[in-house]
């Protein structure tokens, strides 16, 4: 209930002004928003670097729907690449797109062309792009925007999101070799009618669609904090011959480092998802709902304790 109240403030207008304008805000922001420019990106990524941890990253928007802001945003993708060219990160630092901020909302060609811009950006520097998945009115149009980059850069990659009922014909599409998924479980207010509701649920569909891209002849990328869902794909990488760097971890920026670095010394590569820039409330919003613990840190600073 906290989850779908939180994800219902997450889109108004309303709780986005008073929580954004509320002193304390900004400073526990910083636990999961690395900053707001790309400065503060890049800084973020060579101390996740020299931690032995790969990134990729998100410059924070959605929704765009003024064709100026859309090529603006393509741009700042464009920008942040350049800023990582010299740190040498090739596979090891790449970007995350929604492609509602490229444009989507206004013409699957615009938001084509500017996420086609930014793959070129990528490619350049011996790395690429990831889609980042959106509400489930968008899967078809961004699943149909990953074939025509795959034309061109093939390890695009996708993310997919578990408690919607489609996901598992959807990773079974995926599976093929080469194809990057991230496996997600999903962090937007979906109605009963497409997604799987409450915990248990959700987390049953994950194992389903891990199941299912693990034993396929892709590269798999398991998005999760859950000890229990790493386990079970440790069992799963056991029987289906996979060896570690036939797969790998990706999780949030500020949230259970100590496990980030575990893995990685154990010899996974373990992606930080990090997000920057000024529109980050939508963002912060759903981090809370998706974890009571970070409810309670949030509550906790504050208080001040």
């Amino acid at each position: 209930m906290l989850g779908q109240l939180l994800l219902a403030a997450s889109r108004s207008g309303l709780v986005r002004r008073s929580v954004s304008g509320f002193p304390l805000t900004r400073k526990v922001v910083e636990r999961f928003v690395a900053g707001e420019s790309v400065e503060d990106a890049r800084a973020a990524i060579e101390r996740l670097r020299d931690a032995g941890l790969a990134v990729t990253v998100d410059h924070l928007g959605e929704e765009t729907r003024d064709a100026g802001a859309a090529k603006a945003t393509a741009q700042a993708y464009i920008t942040l690449l350049d800023a990582m060219r010299p740190l040498g990160l090739g596979r090891g630092g790449e970007v995350s797109v929604k492609l509602s901020a490229v444009g989507q909302a206004l013409d699957d060609a615009m938001a084509l062309d500017h996420a086609r811009a930014i793959c070129a950006a990528a490619d350049a520097n011996g790395s690429t792009v990831t889609l980042d998945m959106e509400d489930h009115t968008t899967v078809d149009s961004t699943l149909s925007i990953l074939r025509e980059l795959r034309a061109d850069y093939p390890a695009t990659g996708v993310a997919i999101q578990a408690y919607l009922f489609r996901s598992e014909a959807d990773c079974r599409d995926l599976s093929a070799e080469g194809s990057r998924v991230r496996l997600v479980k999903g962090a937007y207010r979906e109605p009963a009618s497409v997604a799987h509701q409450g915990k248990a649920a959700v987390d049953k569909a994950y194992v389903r669609c891990l199941r299912i891209l693990m034993a396929g002849k892709g590269y798999p990328m398991l998005a999760t904090h859950d000890d229990r869902l790493i386990s079970i794909t440790e069992l799963l990488a056991d029987r289906f011959g996979r060896s570690i760097g036939d797969y790998e971890y990706q999780m949030l920026y500020g949230i259970r480092t100590d496990r980030q670095e575990a893995l990685a010394g154990a010899g996974h590569t373990v992606r930080v998802y990090i997000p920057y820039g000024d529109d980050w409330y939508g963002y912060f919003m759903r981090r809370l709902a998706e974890r009571p613990a970070n409810v309670a840190f949030f509550l906790r600073a504050l208080g001040g304790k």
